[in-house]
């Protein structure tokens, strides 16, 4: 090994952390690839956009799906050029939890990284539960216990060892959401215009309000405009709990080669990808069936499991198209996969980043040779268990336990980013750093901030409102939609006055100084790896 090669290990392997301890050492490897970091943003799709979409489609009608989702991917634009900038400039590992703390207060540091911590780890068992129902589409047969524990030793082989081995899997893992997601597209477009058994060009029928009663805005819980009205909240709330990807896309910022150029790419083509599957996908669930199809009420009545509750999968038993609903079923199993994968990924370098910030026990900060902090996944895996309380209640109620407790944390997360950018902005302004010096300028600033802030802290405080509607009131649905919501000032105020912790003047915010310099150093020397076959040569080129 040549000095050069010697120089670019060194830095690669350990880098020291100035936190509240100097002494800790982030020792994470950059092994994650382009074609990585652009698939890893996608890896949060799973049963939302291929199942659980029908249930909005009943409630709030064609029309409202499609405008909420089209309108939620603006708030997800927001986010996206939030982070893209600071995390460009400063990719470290955890980057916007840290940045949190050095940008604004130690203590909304805390709560942001352990609202998002318990944001990815309750997500874990939620996938995990969601994959034996899907698995159930074939046969119920499968003991639950072994369904689980097998899911599980999956996630720590893949997390245990290389990062690049999560990158490879998760590159493969995704490129089978994107396959499926364009197909159902195609499946939509392609029937839509005749090409079915029945060769009946239906189009745009069930949007007709003189095809279907109701169309294309469906009315829920009450009658006339404001049935409307709250079929449209309906679904912009499952679109607040579906979108997401900039944060997954800057949790690997840590482990990214070359991040500077790699991860402005891996932004926008992430929006991009994301904001076509969602905006398509939910055009498409409501020209394949009506939403007041019996069929589709009757398998959500039932709790239909797999994609037997898919409006896709409804639409092709109804036109007689027998295989098509197994290679669905099948490809939604591995995209469930996936989003847990990424959750396991997102949770452990959550804690990790958490430790290094002297903010959880020191033990979390240690680093296999291999560059994975082992201690955190580990946690993150035990956490996890908690999807063996399915073998003793009903899958149906305890993933409607999980999403409750995790859609006001993604709000809030969301809203942590945009506050912390604005203070970002502000201290960059302080100080007299122009933002064209830095690697990557997001467009519309700070206005994408205040929009992503606001937007998001109004629907956090909306998302449960059904809970307030007459003869709906239930405790345990409260708790948990509000849980985080009132947890999240606790540990703020808690933390603040117990560490006497400083709220960050902008002219005194630092910048992360020096690992800012050992990333320059790092890319000073970096020499890109020649793709070992034609085939890696042709991923590469695409996602480059």
């Amino acid at each position: 090994m040549n000095s050069k090669e010697e120089f670019k290990t060194d830095i690669d392997v350990s880098s020291t952390v100035r936190g509240s301890d100097s002494s800790l050492h982030d020792q994470t490897h950059r092994r994650l690839k382009a074609r990585h970091i652009q698939l890893i943003g996608i890896g949060t799709i799973g049963t939302a956009l291929f199942v659980q979409i029908g249930a909005s489609l009943t409630k709030g009608g064609p029309a409202s799906l499609f405008i909420a989702f089209s309108i939620w991917c603006t708030f997800v634009m927001a986010v996206s050029n939030c982070l893209s900038e600071m995390v460009t400039w400063i990719p470290i590992s955890s980057p916007f939890v840290r940045f949190a703390d050095r940008f604004v207060d130690p203590a909304l540091g805390f709560t942001a990284a352990i609202n998002f911590f318990v944001f990815e780890a309750a997500l874990i068992p939620y996938e995990i539960v969601a994959f034996n129902v899907v698995l159930h589409f074939w046969t119920d047969k499968i003991p639950t216990a072994a369904v689980i524990a097998f899911v599980l030793v999956c996630y720590a082989s893949l997390n245990f060892f290389a990062v690049k081995w999560y990158g490879e899997s998760e590159f493969w893992l995704a490129l089978g959401k994107v396959l499926l997601i364009t197909g159902l597209i195609l499946f939509t477009f392609i029937t839509m215009v005749g090409g079915n058994p029945f060769h009946d060009a239906y189009g745009f029928r069930y949007w007709s309000p003189s095809n279907v009663e109701g169309a294309p805005f469906a009315e829920f819980y009450t009658t006339g405009d404001t049935g409307r009205f709250l079929g449209f909240m309906a679904c912009l709330i499952q679109a607040s709990f579906t979108i997401a990807g900039p944060d997954y896309v800057s949790m690997a910022a840590g482990e990214a080669e070359n991040p500077r150029k790699n991860l402005p790419r891996a932004y926008n083509s992430v929006f991009y990808r994301l904001t076509t599957f969602f905006v398509l996908g939910s055009m498409c669930v409501g020209i394949v069936v009506p939403y007041n199809d019996t069929n589709l009420l009757q398998a959500l009545s039932d709790a239909r499991p797999g994609a037997g509750s898919s409006p896709y999968v409804i639409a092709m038993t109804r036109m007689g198209i027998p295989i098509l609903p197994h290679i669905v079923n099948f490809l939604v199993l591995s995209a469930i996969f996936s989003a847990g994968n990424s959750y396991v990924f997102c949770a452990s370098r959550t804690l990790f980043g958490l430790a290094l910030e002297g903010k959880a026990p020191r033990i979390f900060t240690y680093c296999t040779k291999s560059g994975v902090p082992i201690c955190s996944v580990t946690l993150t895996l035990a956490i996890a268990l908690l999807a063996f309380l399915q073998v003793s209640n009903n899958s149906a109620i305890v993933l409607q336990w999980f999403i409750n407790l995790v859609t006001a944390s993604q709000l809030l997360n969301f809203a942590f980013i945009a506050f912390t950018y604005i203070r970002f902005y502000n201290a960059l302004k302080a100080q007299g750093i122009s933002r064209d010096s830095l690697p990557h300028k997001s467009f519309w600033q700070p206005f994408s901030a205040w929009y992503a802030l606001i937007g998001n802290t109004i629907m956090a405080f909306v998302g449960g409102y059904t809970v307030f509607l007459n003869g709906n009131w239930n405790i345990p649905n409260f708790l948990f939609s509000y849980m985080m919501i009132g947890l999240c000032p606790v540990l703020f105020v808690g933390w603040k006055v117990y560490h006497k912790t400083p709220w960050r003047k902008p002219e005194d915010v630092t910048f992360f100084e020096a690992e800012r310099e050992l990333v320059d150093r790092y890319e000073d020397t970096f020499v890109e790896e020649i793709p070992s076959s034609r085939s890696l040569r042709v991923w590469n080129w695409i996602f480059t």
